[in-house]
């Protein structure tokens, strides 16, 4: 049972994400719940939403329900896609991801960040936007205003991208179902973000597109394995540990909830859900994630990520440019 005080911010991040479907409906057509969700809480907890009633609830919905969500994203995908793709798309795929996180981090800290915010958005670019970041935060033991400032930054950089890259790959690639599906598939951050981007193109490209993505997710257990061991490696090399980072070790192999999607996944391979389940899968992910990013744009300070703006608009754009030029190159070695 959820406790009281949760429940007047809960009760406002529902609100937002409600307001924000339909909005995505009737008003701003294609540019995804998800997106609007974050920009709308921004504004309305900026301006309206500052009362001390609001905040249990509020971060009770950024934490537990993007947790969730990638729990029950697990339902929604099997290993079997590696086969569909093949050892060409399987291989573009990895490339795409490990150079995405290396070059990340790099240019991250070259621009000043610090490595927690780098990882988090070396992750959400790689892999699969708000769910990736949600699962790295806790192995890496960032701090509230670090995860949302990535995830703010990642919702950005994919709706521009979710609009870009169905006219960049027509115009690149031609009328090539399985290329575009590549590029957009291989590049764009959530889910939502590219069957929004594949569907402005065709039905063939939004079924390839679909099939890069979920390979990417599927990777995404490696990538929280990988952080946490780049934690254990550089915590063991320090002998005064304070006790957040001991409880940081304590938990750093898999989240609770990077492990319910293994599951969920590893069961759909073998058992191969019936559709109405993996649908209710994706509707409960697809739901958890707009209530806490609304929840996240609400407990946004927006003076805050504008100071670090210029910084933070320099990374994006310079990851934007990279992951696209780097798929484009990739495509046209390994899939053209």
């Amino acid at each position: 049972m959820l406790n009281k005080n949760i429940v007047p911010g809960l009760g406002l991040s529902f609100a937002v994400a409600l307001m924000s479907y339909v909005l995505n409906l009737f008003v701003f057509k294609g540019l995804g719940a998800a997106t609007i969700a974050i920009l709308l809480g921004i504004v309305l907890g900026n301006i309206y939403f500052k009362q001390p009633i609001l905040f249990a609830g509020t971060a009770w919905s950024e934490k537990k329900l993007l947790e969730f969500s990638v729990m029950f994203l697990g339902a929604t995908v099997t290993f079997q896609t590696i086969k569909e793709l093949g050892w060409k798309g399987m291989s573009f795929i990895l490339l795409q991801m490990v150079l995405t996180i290396v070059f990340v981090m790099f240019i991250g800290k070259k621009l000043g960040f610090s490595s927690k915010v780098n990882a988090l958005m070396a992750s959400g670019n790689a892999v699969c936007g708000s769910s990736a970041i949600a699962a790295v935060e806790p192995v890496i033991g960032a701090e509230d205003k670090d995860k949302r400032t990535a995830i703010t930054m990642v919702n950005l950089m994919g709706t521009f991208l979710m609009l870009l890259l169905p006219i960049l790959g027509t115009w690149l690639l031609g009328e090539n179902d399985f290329l575009r599906g590549a590029l957009i598939g291989g590049t764009i951050q959530s889910v939502g973000q590219v069957v929004a981007s594949a569907t402005m193109v065709n039905l063939g490209t939004t079924t390839m597109a679909t099939l890069f993505k979920i390979m990417r997710i599927i990777m995404l257990v490696f990538v929280v394995l990988y952080f946490s061991y780049q934690v254990r490696q550089s915590e063991g090399g320090l002998k005064q540990q304070a006790e957040e980072h001991l409880k940081i070790k304590r938990q750093a192999f898999l989240p609770w909830y990077v492990l319910g999607f293994v599951i969920f996944c590893s069961l759909d391979t073998i058992l191969q859900f019936p559709r109405f389940i993996t649908e209710a899968a994706r509707f409960i992910s697809s739901w958890c994630e707009v209530i806490a990013l609304a929840a996240i744009g609400l407990r946004l300070n927006l003076v805050e990520f504008i100071r670090a703006g210029r910084k933070l608009a320099i990374y994006g754009l310079v990851v934007l440019l990279f992951q696209v030029g780097v798929a484009l190159i990739l495509i046209r070695l390994l899939l053209a």
